[in-house]
């Protein structure tokens, strides 16, 4: 052919192959497969044939580099369009097909000016294209690097591959309500990683103003799916993201049902969190926002605060609107001073943590009180013989008593009684060694705990007194503030309280039965006996104040101040979080500062108390010892006749007074040592507690007489001026 026969053919041939057909003389190349996948979202291989002249040639070859774009971005709007790929996809799609509507128009009028100008010549054809050639050049590789991630230019094998999910009880929800099993696939590349990988080619083709533009249009257009999304997330609580898509990612499964046997917090931690992989990077730096205020009004909206059919109006479609922060940050303070109303206000969340005070703290304790002595016979029994029922009754009764804090209380109807099957001591150690009361794992330890049994060798010792505590029922929404998490170290601090209650009481009983017995009264003619008396009566004096101080300490140096703190930080606090988070720090510092989580303290402290109720025990054996001492202690009526002194008892009962003044002495001075280590290192709160507890604790024989006692009540030194 001549030069000029041989260019309005290859013209002829590029209007073909520019709409993704082969010429009569520009053809695939063999390697080529156009039934394949891979290949045509690779681009098509194409080839002229020999023969053509060599100027011809090398401007034909740079122009069916466009022809490859569009074939391959073809197939790829045809493969992102699939249902699995998402809304962000299918938007990018649409504005793709828009461009590439523009390029079929373009090549009709290239086709015209072939067909009625015969000056149209490959020169100016070049010339034409070049803006369209730049197009189809950014969209093919942003339509490259989007195939990278979705692992669509790979094995064919692997295209199948469902190994690896986002989301497994997402993909089951999605399977029950009739959605494709591929949405679950982490390959796919949708969503917030679309708008990301827009932002990063944006970012990197800034100097181009062409390219920009054009990545500018995409954009926009991806992102008006997505901030639908986003606008119904913050603005009714509500996610419409059925292809997981979204930044916000919500477990379904978990439902407010759950809130009330919940120990792990997993309503909300769980049912609603952030896919980090998939955040656009204009909502990085406000995610946890964005996360929130959804959080926030969908509480509310469950409690039918917000109107979910109103229709949103006038906010942001795109991401590239000047209102587009302003949005995010409005809808934030927006739901969160809404929910801290319903919080605070509507379910008067104050005055149910003032509940939860009376009753777990025992701040004002009347009720309490007589709970325990309408209940003893029964508190008395095994753990395993309590009736609950009979204790629930008793507790009701007492509740209703005129005049007490709980009678005006209308929260008392919430308050039940429940008995643990594990001992005190034990339940501490676990969680302390577990994994310690600000995780989550307590929620674990929570379940074992609930299975795990009292042993046999312990079940007899293990009476009401040490089983019995309390629980609170908690409505929803107040159950996400005070849930089950919270509700657990209340009931820790309040068995706490109620072993020394009962040490108390126990020491108590053991001085009036000694005073209420002749042997005790009576003075003895030995001065041994008398100095064995005088050792009992101050053993059981330091127990008794080790106890009283321990209490006063936990009560009013630890439990008081901290409620005071939490209060004011309420009245200022700003979020919800904060609010829930300043809740838990306050119960977190007081089974702190109460001892509550050093795994030595609780050994220490477990010594102690044990040695105080063994010891109290004891007191009706140390009378039956006195009497066998020495007869004339005994009233004449009760004296066997012909009855000796047996001095030999004398010596067991300075044994067991032994046994029990070294085992006592000794821990309390270690718990001393440690409690100023330990203020030194952790909280200085504890030098207070090492201040009281040196009331208790003396030097010399049996302890020391650091008491003096009046009419059976104790006088501390610093009283005597």
């Amino acid at each position: 052919m001549t030069l000029e026969l041989q260019e309005a053919a290859i013209l002829e041939d590029l209007l073909f192959v520019f709409m993704g057909y082969e010429g009569q003389y520009i053809r695939f190349r063999e390697e080529y497969n156009p039934s394949s996948q891979i290949d045509r979202l690779t681009g098509a291989q194409l080839k002229v044939l020999p023969g053509l002249d060599p100027s011809l040639r090398d401007m034909t070859d740079e122009i069916l580099k466009m022809a490859t774009y569009y074939m391959a971005v073809e197939a790829f709007v045809e493969v992102q369009s699939r249902e699995e790929f998402g809304a962000v996809n299918h938007a990018l799609c649409a504005a793709i097909r828009k461009l590439l509507k523009d390029y079929l128009i373009l090549i009709a009028q290239l086709e015209h000016q072939f067909i009625t100008n015969p000056k149209f010549t490959l020169h100016i054809l070049h010339l034409h294209i070049q803006p369209t050639a730049k197009v189809m050049s950014v969209l093919h590789a942003l339509a490259h690097e989007m195939l990278v991630r979705n692992q669509l230019l790979g094995n064919e094998e692997d295209e199948e591959s469902l190994d690896d999910f986002d989301d497994v009880e997402n993909i089951l929800e999605s399977l029950r309500e009739g959605g494709d099993i591929g949405s679950g696939r982490s390959k796919i590349c949708k969503g917030g990683s679309v708008l990301g990988l827009l932002t990063h080619q944006l970012t990197s083709r800034a100097g181009d103003p062409a390219a920009r533009n054009l990545l500018s249009m995409l954009l926009r257009e991806s992102s008006r799916p997505y901030m639908a999304m986003l606008n119904e997330w913050l603005h009714h609580g509500g996610i419409r993201d059925p292809h997981a898509e979204f930044l916000v990612k919500e477990q379904k499964s978990i439902g407010r049902a759950r809130l009330e046997e919940d120990y792990t917090d997993e309503y909300w931690e769980k049912r609603y969190t952030i896919r980090d992989g998939d955040v656009p990077p204009q909502l990085e730096g406000v995610k946890e926002k964005v996360l929130l205020a959804g959080k926030y009004l969908n509480v509310v909206r469950e409690c039918g605060g917000v109107d979910v059919s109103k229709k949103i109006q006038d906010v942001p479609k795109t991401f590239d609107d000047a209102r587009f922060l302003e949005n995010v940050n409005s809808a934030y303070a927006h739901a969160n001073e809404s929910l801290l109303k319903l919080l605070l206000t509507t379910h008067a969340l104050p005055e149910r943590l003032r509940s939860l005070k009376h009753y777990f703290f025992l701040d004002r304790s009347d009720f309490f009180t007589y709970f325990l002595d309408l209940g003893q016979s029964e508190l008395r029994k095994a753990a395993r013989d309590v009736n609950v029922s009979k204790l629930q009754s008793l507790l009701e009764l007492a509740l209703r008593q005129p005049g007490s804090v709980a009678a005006s209380d209308p929260f008392k109807e919430d308050v039940k009684v429940t008995m643990n099957d594990i001992t005190l001591n034990k339940w501490l150690m676990r969680v302390v060694n577990v994994s310690g009361l600000v995780d989550e794992g307590s929620g674990v330890f929570m379940d074992e705990a609930k299975t795990s049994t009292t042993s046999e060798k312990d079940k007899d010792n293990y009476i009401g007194y040490h089983a019995l505590e309390f629980d609170y029922m908690v409505p929803f929404p107040l159950s996400l503030v005070i849930s089950r998490k919270t509700i657990l170290r209340y009931q820790l601090l309040f068995r706490y309280l109620l072993q020394l209650r009962f040490l108390e009481m126990r020491l108590g009983s053991a001085w009036q039965g000694q005073n209420a017995v002749y042997p005790w009264k009576a003075r003895s003619r030995y001065p041994q006996v008398e100095s064995a008396k005088r050792r009992t009566y101050t053993l059981r004096a330091r127990m008794l104040v080790f106890i009283q101080q321990l209490m006063y300490f936990c009560t009013s140096e630890v439990i008081e101040p901290n409620w005071e703190k939490m209060q004011r930080r309420l009245e200022k606090v700003t979020t919800v979080d904060e609010l829930m988070q300043d809740h838990v720090d306050f119960l977190d510092t007081c089974l702190k500062e109460c001892m509550l989580t050093n795994a030595k303290l609780l050994k220490l402290h477990a010594k102690l108390t044990q040695t105080c109720e063994y010891y109290s025990g004891f007191t009706p054996d140390l009378t039956r010892y006195l009497g066998q001492m020495d007869p004339e202690l005994l009233r004449p009526k009760e004296r066997p006749p012909g009855a000796i002194a047996d001095m030999s008892r004398l010596k067991k009962m300075t044994d067991h007074l032994n046994v029990y003044e070294g085992h006592f002495s000794r821990h309390l001075k270690i718990l001393l040592e440690s409690l100023n280590y330990y203020a030194a290192t952790e909280t200085v709160v504890f030098l207070e507690l090492c201040a009281r507890l040196q009331t208790a604790w003396g030097e010399g024989e049996g302890g020391g007489e650091v008491f003096f006692f009046k009419a059976g009540v104790v006088v501390y030194p610093e009283q005597i001026a």
